[in-house]
């Protein structure tokens, strides 16, 4: 008899097994979240190998769906994470690998205590009887995302990831709701009173107040520290703590009295739009008539008012472009004009000083880096920008190794709204959202498993789900949305205001670095 290979390693006292028949795959696999034509997982890097695997394992008495799928996220070496551990008391224990925690699941030593991060607990343990090997959280501040990496420090200096969690603000749609609650109630005040004496402006707002749309972003991050605080035993943190300068980024060759002389030095905006435009429409060339200002991106498709993109155009010629761009309205040249805006810089320094305040008061030390260094230490160890590999390289690395290209994607989305009616684009009812916000046991933000039998979607798929009366969910896996029954979903983890995804870091290293900019990374 023929020995087989096969890409898992094999007991000894297990006599070679015969080729497995091919599987059929389901077409364009993009995530894990894909089935085969039985209805197992598959995964676009093993090409369905383990679908076979979890087939059998399905079948075989004393199955457990949670050690089930922590074998499928791991059975890849390239996609490997690291489990975190909890005492039976909940205490932070060393994280371990996969491989270690399906051991302790299948003899039943531990049980699944959170799903997202991924956590076990042990039930014959305590913390006092445990060598426990304390780990350094690195946050890179984002405006639109923030990395955040887990790393345990070797003896030797060597920093090595273990975790990966990338976090995506909503901002922005924090900006748009209060702007549009803005208008219902200054739309409210002059509907139903007809002339309302000011009020005298003696509102002050505390030391250290934020917009609630940048508070979020701190609050998010603190968040995010607190919880890997309880699943992890965090002896340090190291922070991004960045300032831009918003003039060099316009103008590199800046320098001295130039800050003081801006683009508008002698010149009044409408005076200065005059003369760089030559008194004249950007759009047809009309002259000698009354002009207007206008935004070259409108500010509703996120342009700025900064006078770069700003423009002169007659009032047919403003009211036909509306709410499009130049590009759109048939001006692609004027796109060099409009500079790109600088509220992402500006976010992240009215934000660096207060996520250091927050962090400094959880009583752990925290390590504070710049830019300039962290660019340092990724271009000096030949590593490609993301955020993630960005916070590996925050604060002081030597050496750095890659134990995972497995990152959680965590997506802001809230925890719903209070308000039951949706209006349309001129502010009037167009729908009523029921005042139950539960259906079936479930509610819009669950994690699910959903196991559909037959049809369109057969096969099990993972993801957030919203939910309908009629009792007919709609299940987002990554970046497509199926249709399943509630009958069909299991919960895996209550709605907590994120979404999770698992994705694949991309090993891009910097080609052009030379190899000896490359001596301290190591992928293991």
């Amino acid at each position: 008899m023929t020995a087989v290979a096969y890409r898992f390693k094999t007991h000894p006292g297990v006599l070679p097994q015969p080729q497995a028949l091919k599987v059929r795959v389901a077409d364009k696999p993009t995530g894990w979240h894909e089935t085969d034509s039985d209805g197992m997982p598959i995964c676009n890097i093993c090409e369905g190998r383990f679908s076979r695997i979890l087939r059998e394992s399905v079948t075989r008495p004393g199955y457990i769906p949670e050690l089930a799928i922590l074998s499928f996220t791991a059975h890849c070496r390239e996609i490997v994470m690291y489990v975190f551990v909890v005492d039976k008391s909940g205490n932070p224990l060393t994280p371990c690998r996969p491989k270690r925690a399906r051991i302790l699941l299948r003899s039943g030593r531990a049980v699944v205590h959170k799903r997202y991060p991924f956590t076990i607990r042990i039930k014959d343990r305590v913390g006092e009887e445990s060598v426990v090997k304390p780990v350094r959280v690195k946050i890179d501040p984002g405006s639109r995302y923030t990395g955040v990496a887990v790393v345990l420090e070797d003896s030797d200096g060597k920093q090595r990831l273990i975790a990966g969690i990338e976090i995506e603000h909503r901002g922005k749609s924090i900006k748009e709701a209060m702007t549009k609650r803005a208008g219902y109630r200054r739309r409210r005040r002059s509907a139903n009173t007809r002339y309302r004496e000011p009020r005298f402006d003696n509102r002050t707002r505390p030391e250290g107040w934020l917009p609630p749309s940048l508070k979020h972003r701190v609050d998010t991050a603190i968040s995010w520290v607190e919880r890997l605080m309880k699943v992890a035993p965090v002896q340090g943190l190291s922070v991004e703590s960045v300032r831009f300068d918003t003039q060099r980024l316009v103008n590199p060759e800046i320098s001295g009295v130039e800050y003081q002389q801006g683009e508008l030095l002698g010149y009044e905006v409408r005076e200065y739009l005059l003369e760089k435009w030559g008194r004249k429409c950007t759009y047809c060339g009309a002259e000698g008539i009354p002009l207007e200002v206008e935004h070259i991106v409108p500010k509703s498709r996120g342009g700025s008012s900064r006078v770069s993109n700003l423009a002169l155009a007659c009032r047919k010629c403003n009211q036909e472009k509306g709410a499009k761009t130049a590009k759109e309205f048939g001006f692609p040249e004027l796109a060099k004009h409009a500079q790109k805006p600088l509220r992402d810089a500006a976010a992240v320094n009215a934000t660096r000083n207060a996520l250091v305040k927050e962090l400094a008061s959880l009583g752990i030390p925290v390590e504070t880096g710049s830019g300039g260094r962290t660019k340092y230490n990724r271009m000096r160890l030949g590593i490609s920008k993301s955020h993630v590999f960005d916070a590996l390289c925050v604060g002081k690395v030597d050496a750095v190794s890659v134990d995972t290209e497995s990152l959680l994607h965590v997506k802001c989305s809230g925890r719903g709204r209070y308000a039951r009616t949706l209006p349309n684009a001129y502010g009037f009812p167009r729908a009523y959202l029921p005042r139950q916000k539960q259906f079936f046991g479930f509610a819009t933000g669950d994690m699910v498993r959903a196991n559909v039998p037959k049809g369109k979607y057969r096969g099990t798929y993972t993801g957030r789900i919203a939910v309908r009366k009629s009792g007919y969910f709609t299940l987002a896996c990554g970046k497509e949305k199926i249709t399943v029954k509630w009958n069909a979903c299991t919960v895996l983890q209550r709605a907590d205001g994120y979404g999770y995804m698992h994705t694949k870091i991309q090993r891009r290293w910097n080609a052009n670095s030379s190899p000896t900019l490359e001596e301290g990374v190591s992928l293991a």
